[in-house]
């Protein structure tokens, strides 16, 4: 009822804080996001294409590959021709060095070898002498010519016709008269005086070489804008592959300004940010609970950033297809913890948000919002491990008849059809399944329970509750009572029957400490005859208080431990406290004494419970029943409530109030009709 006193006018500081979510949000993305300002194709030789029909939209040529180049280089490598500079100053300083050393002669042999040494020596500097590595090298082709540059002058020589030091030294002894004195010679280390007079000119090689690369023509024809490169189902054969590599490349060339890539940053920023501001406000007009909630506000951009980055990352380094991240689950985990229609709109946002950054957008758009509408309608209301499997099976199927649906109006081939993509889908499928453990996960990060989590803290053989059937008997049947009462209202008026079932059956939990003093769990005795109206008033309180503290022992969830403390609200224990004003008439009374800690029910849930709590005690207590005294005692509990305002700080209408009042009258009706009774046998 409070929800329609609340103001809608947002304020400053909210204001500020939803436009910071939305700036965060959008500067992570949008710095994740992939930065190509071209499409990007998956081109595989031999393989039917798997896109749409493409045309080119200009000119661009087509390039060589890579393998053809090689081989052109290959070839005209043949006709290159390294430089060397021919080194007249080295072959002067040897001849002299040798001069001089010997110039008293070579032990054993007369004056005239020193002139033939010297001769033979001038013979092999002036065919030309290189270093052995690079003779090695070059002299593996004997077809290999060098250019070698002597001043202004340069000849061309073949490289058999030069040496290197290592055979510059053997065709000394090739002279006769050298070779029979071989081994007097070597003692002379003549190695010492070979040196290479060809010097690699690295500069006019260089220049040589590049000018032999760019005669290469790296094109080999051209493709004219409109023209069509392939369609969709055909096989990529060699040309067409080359075809597609080269339009790559031009793309790629084409967007290597700095300019598109800031312009492209720029659209990002705008798209992402229209896209979230959007969702924003969607949040503020129609879901303005969220925001006082911190954990749904954070699961809900959390998904939307989680799912981006994932497909993001995918794009940008190529990893599969991008259809086997499992974006159902996005209104998977928003619809079991909130509601249909903000998992269906933040599933829109994040579809839209991916589908920039991809090759063909309005597919992958049609495809995941048909699985996400699925994934919604499927799960209306979890009660089963088995819906989350059900879902990804309906999810799956959805997903791939859509896909072929549009296979199908694109193609009316079906042998030009390509299937690879519905490999991607069943492995989404797949990972679908992981719903379930994620689930809590999401639970245990953002502190939300699930209908599973309910309905497995509703096993009557949890620990807590067996010990309070043991223990507080009459207590645990009371719980079990106003369960189904309370489910029976949630049910009619729209609330979370699970929900307020299991919150039912631990509302009074904290009576386990001291039953005897609860009258459902009496059999004669009534310890409260012999106490003090106040003793006793806070004897009943404490069962709100110790109610939670056995909650926090058995990690009982947040949204359990809130049906603990306002089930009672911010009421009186009437029966003590009237009790202590009719025994102290002149007296002023504390009513704090007497009164719940609270707070008073903030959520629909808690007023049902509040309701069939109090009705379902009540009524045990009736003399007769019959409808009239049901219905009287229903009508004059819920309106003492309503009266004395216990239902202001929730939302629920009194057209609620109506229906819930119809559900309890007919219901306990049913549980106290009266039962004929059975005639004697005669003998």
């Amino acid at each position: 009822m409070s929800s329609f006193n609340v103001k809608n006018d947002i304020t400053w500081r909210d204001f500020l804080i939803r436009t910071g979510l939305i700036v965060a949000t959008v500067a992570i993305i949008v710095w994740l996001m992939p930065r190509s300002t071209h499409n990007t194709y998956k081109i595989e030789k031999g393989k039917p294409w798997s896109y749409a029909d493409l045309k080119a939209p200009f000119d661009f040529p087509i390039y060589k590959s890579d393998e053809a180049v090689k081989a052109e280089r290959d070839s005209l490598m043949k006709e290159y021709e390294p430089y060397y500079l021919y080194d007249n100053d080295i072959v002067v300083k040897q001849l002299r060095q040798f001069a001089k050393d010997y110039s008293d002669g070579i032990p054993g042999l007369s004056n005239d070898y020193i002139s033939i040494i010297a001769n033979r020596l001038r013979a092999l500097y002036t065919q030309g002498i290189m270093n052995s590595s690079e003779y090695a090298k070059l002299s593996k082709d004997t077809s290999q010519v060098i250019r070698i540059v002597d001043g202004k002058n340069a000849v061309n020589m073949q490289i058999t016709k030069v040496n290197s030091v290592i055979s510059a030294y053997e065709q000394i002894f090739l002279d006769k008269s050298l070779a029979a004195h071989r081994e007097i010679l070597m003692k002379c280390s003549l190695n010492d005086y070979i040196t290479p007079n060809l010097i690699y000119d690295k500069e006019r090689s260089e220049a040589s070489l590049n000018d032999l690369h760019n005669s290469i023509a790296l094109a080999s024809g051209l493709v004219q804008r409109g023209q069509k490169i392939v369609d969709r189902g055909d096989i990529v054969d060699t040309k067409t592959y080359n075809i597609l590599l080269s339009f790559e490349k031009e793309m790629q060339r084409r967007a290597e300004g700095n300019d598109k890539i800031s312009l492209t940053i720029m659209g990002q920023i705008l798209l992402v940010f229209i896209i979230i501001t959007c969702f924003t406000v969607y949040l503020t007009l129609f879901r303005k609970d969220y925001f006082d909630k911190m954990r749904s506000t954070a699961m809900l951009y959390a998904l939307i950033i989680i799912f981006v980055v994932m497909a993001s990352v995918m794009v940008k380094h190529n990893i599969m297809h991008v259809y086997i991240l499992p974006f159902a689950m996005v209104p998977i985990f928003i619809r079991v913890f909130m509601d249909s229609r903000t998992a269906f709109m933040t599933h829109a946002m994040l579809v839209l948000i991916c589908a920039s950054f991809l090759q063909y957008p309005l597919e992958f758009i049609a495809v995941e919002l048909v699985a996400g509408l699925v994934a919604i309608f499927s799960l209306r209301e979890l009660s089963s491990r088995s819906q989350l499997f059900w879902t990804a099976v309906f999810v799956t199927i959805a997903a791939t008849l859509t896909n072929l649906s549009l296979d199908w109006i694109r193609n009316n081939d079906l042998t030009k059809i390509s299937y690879s993509e519905y490999n991607y889908i069943a492995i989404n499928g797949m990972l679908l399944f992981c719903s379930y453990p994620l689930l809590y996960l999401i639970e245990k990060a953002f502190g939300f329970t699930s209908n599973i989590t309910l309905i497995e803290l509703s096993d009557m053989n949890k620990e807590l509750l067996r010990k309070m059937s043991e223990v507080a008997p009459g207590t645990f049947q009371h719980s079990i009572q106003v369960g189904n009462l309370a489910a029976e209202i949630a049910n009619k008026i729209g609330g979370k029957s699970q929900l307020v079932r299991t919150g039912a059956l631990y509302h009074d939990i904290g009576k386990i400490a001291n039953s005897i003093y609860f009258t459902e769990n009496q059999s004669g005795v009534n310890p409260h005859e012999k106490m003090r109206s106040i003793d006793s008033a806070q004897m009943i309180i404490s069962h709100v208080t110790e109610g939670v503290k056995l909650a926090e022992k058995y990690n009982l969830p947040d949204v359990i431990k809130e049906f603990i403390t306002t089930h009672h609200g911010q009421g009186k224990t009437k029966y003590f406290y009237i009790q202590y004003k009719n025994n102290h008439p002149n007296e002023e009374i504390d009513d704090l004494l007497f009164t719940y800690p609270g707070p008073n029910p903030f959520t629909k849930e808690q007023a049902i419970l509040m309701m069939a709590d109090t009705v379902e005690a009540a009524s045990r207590s009736l003399p007769d029943y019959t409808e009239k005294t049901i219905r009287e005692l229903v009508n004059k509990l819920i309106d003492t409530q309503v009266a004395e305002g216990y239902f202001k700080e929730c939302p629920i209408t009194f057209r609620d109030i109506a229906y819930a009042k119809t559900v309890l009258i007919e219901k306990l009706k049913t549980i106290y009709h009266t039962r004929i009774s059975y005639p004697d046998l005669k003998k």
